[in-house]
This record gives C-alpha cells, structure tokens and sequence, in this order.
C-alpha cells in the first residue's frame, strides 16, 4: 500500500478535474439560425424598397412573405419555449417567450397580408 491517505483522490499523472463553467448561458442554434434569418430578410426587405423599377412590387412582395416565414418560425420557436419554460416553474421568462411569440405571429400576419395584396397589385392589369 501506498504511503498517501486513501481519501486524497488525486492520481499519479492525472489532470486535475475542472470545475464546470457557469455564467454565461448557450444560445441554441435555432435562435441563431432565426436571428440570421431576421436580419437577413430586412436587409432584403430594406433593398427591395430602394428599387426603383417596375420589378418593384413583386421584390416587396416576395420579401414579405420571407419575412412572414421567419416571423412565423419565430412565433413557433416562442411557443415552443414558453411551453418548456412554463413546465420549469420560469413564470417571468414563460411571459417573455409569450410576449416575444405574440408580437412575432402579429408580424408574421401583417407580412402575408401585405404580401397577398401585393401580388394581387402587381398581377393586376394596367
């Protein structure tokens, strides 16, 4: 037997356990793909409006409805973390999420709305 205490717990040529890192809280890859998304279709969005040619409308219109979409992914990712959130007894961040869901699905309408009206506008005779 070895001259060490049987309780020291620390082996010849091992590494010292790390303790894990706390803090800082890991953004999923889902929140990042829909910021990216986001940014990306305003920045579109923000092109098609400076267009000035006759092709104009049908650019507004196609960037709603990508904005729709991603406004409506983020409505779905929302629900989907106020129904976890509600299930860990996190009130305030359920409320958030709810909120956050909310504002996006009224977004997410009023695009696909202006984007009917907008191919109904630049698929209209003269």
């Amino acid at each position: 037997m070895s001259s060490r205490a049987a309780g020291s717990g620390r082996r010849s040529g091992a590494r010292p356990v790390r303790p894990a890192r706390g803090g800082g809280r890991r953004l999923s890859p889902g929140l990042v793909f829909l910021a990216v998304a986001v940014v990306g279709s305003i920045a579109y969005f923000a092109y098609a409006v400076t267009v000035r040619e006759p092709s104009q409308i049908p650019l507004l219109a196609s960037g709603l409805v990508v904005l729709a979409i991603v406004f409506g992914a983020l409505a779905a990712y929302s629900l989907r973390e106020t129904w976890r959130a509600g299930g860990d007894d996190r009130g305030r961040r359920a409320m958030l999420y709810a909120v956050v869901g909310g504002v996006a699905a009224i977004v997410a309408s009023g695009c696909a709305a202006f984007a009917i009206i907008g191919f109904m506008v630049a698929s209209s005779p003269v």
